[in-house]
């Protein structure tokens, strides 16, 4: 049975930890809602009612270009081994910047990943469990170093020539604001 609670409680906090793959969707007001699995060491819980997530590049930036307009961020983890549960954590969302004068200090939370464009700051104000006895189970055998392989290649000038050519648009036409303003 499903639960509802107000702030990340330890239990949940460690069940965050352990996951190796989570959700984030996000939606304007109006068009496409997004959807997309996140992986690596990119999640930080910073206290109950707080997370930050890396945010790397890639081939789209959705999530920024949404939440400019409409906060609203839902991240959801799902157990994959032992007991069935799903979490998820629903709140409003700031993305930050490498040029916004709190980077560096959340950045330093982080292992040095090349490609990261942005830190999702996420104000938590409901947390909901369901039972998650339909997911099935699913042996985690590893990271996938592509991405990192792929942005270190391309180096920091290659990153934001990749962030002008592919990243300043979503796909429903809205800025993501990247590049500086």
């Amino acid at each position: 049975m499903g639960q509802q609670y107000q702030n990340i409680n330890e239990r949940w906090q460690a069940f965050i930890k352990a996951q190796k793959m989570f959700f984030v969707a996000t939606a304007a007001s109006e068009g496409r809602v997004n959807l997309s699995p996140k992986g690596m060491d990119t999640l930080r819980v910073l206290d109950e009612n707080r997370v930050l997530w890396l945010n790397l590049t890639g081939s789209g930036n959705e999530t920024a270009a949404h939440i400019q307009e409409n906060n609203r961020m839902t991240l959801m983890f799902c157990a994959f081994e032992g007991n069935p549960v799903i979490l998820r954590l629903y709140g409003r969302a700031v993305a930050v910047h490498p040029r916004d004068p709190e980077w560096g200090d959340f950045l330093s939370l982080f292992p040095a990943i090349a490609g990261a464009r942005q830190i999702i700051d996420l104000k938590v104000d409901l947390v909901l469990t369901s039972c998650g006895m339909a997911v099935p189970f699913y042996k985690y055998e590893g990271e996938r170093e592509e991405l990192n392989t792929w942005a270190e290649q391309k180096g920091e000038s290659g990153i934001r020539q990749y962030w002008q050519d592919h990243n300043q648009i979503s796909l429903d036409g809205r800025r993501t604001d990247i590049l500086e303003k």
